[in-house]
């Protein structure tokens, strides 16, 4: 039996990205920042372990 409801594959891709959006409270950005501060490691390889992308790190 088909749904009534049945939705076009792009907006069940776009629901399913909007439930796994990661959301990062202030002290996780905070302490990201203050690390990439540091300089101990790159930015990159900071922005690696935390799973973001170096783009948003400089947002």
């Amino acid at each position: 039996m088909e749904s009534k409801t049945s939705k076009s594959p792009e907006s069940v891709l776009r629901e399913i990205k909007r439930r796994t959006r990661r959301k990062f409270d202030s002290e996780e950005k905070i302490r990201i920042i203050l690390e990439g501060l540091k300089g101990e490691d790159s930015i990159s390889a900071i922005c690696r372990r935390e799973g973001i992308a170096p783009s948003l790190y400089y947002k």
